[in-house]
């Protein structure tokens, strides 16, 4: 099922390799101002050319089918494409007889009868992560104008390789890329502020509703909030967050009971060194840390399930 939420509802469409990819985005709500141009800051942050990212280059202007009307969003479903153009369909041709270790080519294939497209991972590849940027956009400037501005999200890498050393990160990415492999990474995010209260328990609990977001995200292998798997080591009163609660102590990353708390909302994922390696012998254009780019894809994820959230509360 290709779609997130119950009233911001999120339904990404397209492969890598075809003539595009897009999002639909259903109850955003009528009147929120919004331009090609609101996107370009987030489409830039996940834009490839740095170096340990692939050097396919797309324009990634998006273009709005339907929902929006002389600027603002109209309350009908919202529509937005991104042509592609820079591919190499011939470098997948053998992906189909030959699956690529550590991707979805194998058991894509048995579920779909051998009917997928292949081509650059079809609609497995990262690629589709664009338009999850896209409806991030969206939920944000939502979030921003429900919550008088006072909301805010920032995600940023913390380790490279299992190095947190920022001024490391260089060497070990070309390093890598000189030996045909790759490395993984870790992403921290924090959002504040969220209304005392937002959220459900149990299923729809807001670790639930992120964590269920953030591992749609090709190459995610896991998510920690608060303490994380550290308070599995704690002392119960190490772990706890006192009243009145301060961010300098968030053990439990915002949330108490599926319910956001009042304290900022601080999450972190691991995302596994890219599949896609010279040295496994696979052709084609691949990013040597897919983490280099996600800080802003982290960002999108947790502003769709906090704008369905809120549109629910």
């Amino acid at each position: 099922m290709m779609t997130f939420g119950r009233i911001f509802k999120v339904s990404v469409f397209g492969e890598s390799h075809g003539p595009a990819v897009g999002v639909v985005i259903d109850g955003v709500p009528p009147g929120l101002a919004l331009s090609a141009e609101d996107f370009k800051a987030d489409i830039d942050r996940r834009r490839s050319g740095a170096p340990g990212t692939t050097p396919r280059k797309e324009a990634d202007v998006p273009e709005f089918l339907s929902g929006v009307y002389e600027g603002h969003t109209t309350g009908s479903p919202l529509t937005i494409i991104f042509r592609n153009s820079d591919t190499r369909s011939e470098d997948y041709a053998s992906f189909r007889d030959e699956p690529r270790p550590g991707h979805a080519d194998y058991v894509a294939d048995v579920k779909f009868d051998g009917f997928n497209d292949p081509r650059g991972g079809g609609h497995f590849s990262g690629r589709l992560t664009l338009p999850v940027v896209a409806a991030g956009v969206v939920a944000k400037k939502y979030l921003a104008e429900a919550l008088e501005e006072q909301f805010s999200v920032e995600a940023s890498l913390k380790e490279i390789g299992g190095s947190a050393d920022a001024e490391a990160w260089d060497g070990l990415i070309a390093a890598a890329a000189e030996d045909g492999d790759s490395l993984g990474g870790v992403v921290e995010c924090r959002v504040g502020w969220l209304p005392v209260g937002l959220g459900e328990p149990f299923w729809d609990s807001v670790e639930s509703l992120v964590s269920h977001a953030i591992f749609s995200i090709p190459g995610v292998r896991g998510i920690e909030f608060g303490d994380g798997f550290a308070a599995a080591a704690m002392k119960g009163s190490e772990h706890n967050d006192p009243f009145p609660l301060t961010p300098s102590k968030n053990g439990a990353g915002g949330v108490n009971g599926g319910l956001a708390n009042g304290n900022p909302l601080v999450f972190r994922v691991a995302f596994k060194p890219t599949s896609s390696i010279r040295k496994g012998g696979v052709p084609g254009r691949h990013d040597v840390c897919i983490a280099l780019r996600a800080p802003v894809v982290v960002e999108a994820m947790a502003s769709i399930v906090l704008a369905d959230l809120l549109r629910v509360m």
